[in-house]
């Protein structure tokens, strides 16, 4: 079995109201991994993306890839897998 990683991932730039949460959302039932998406009081949109390292770059990648457009700054930590997520879910 693979290890679990967890990243948090910032964007930065147009990235709400656009539909970047709904698909960030649809993009992550593609990949095997579980977490959140948010809106944050400061205009940017937060990622908490945890599963195997292949399904977490991946899925971060093809985030990138659909909302180019409307990002223009990517902020990636690694933080601890919590382990406490059973699925993908937008947050509020």
């Amino acid at each position: 079995m693979e290890p679990v990683v967890a990243k948090l991932v910032t964007f930065e730039g147009s990235v709400q109201g656009v539909g970047f949460r709904y698909t960030a959302n649809s993009l992550a039932r593609r990949f095997s991994v579980t977490g959140y998406v948010m809106n944050m009081p400061n205009g940017s949109v937060e990622i908490h993306a945890e599963g195997p390292v292949d399904e977490v770059d991946c899925f971060i990648d093809a985030v990138k890839t659909e909302m180019a457009e409307y990002i223009q700054e990517v902020k990636t930590q690694p933080v601890p897998a919590a382990a406490q997520y059973r699925r993908f879910s937008v947050r509020f």
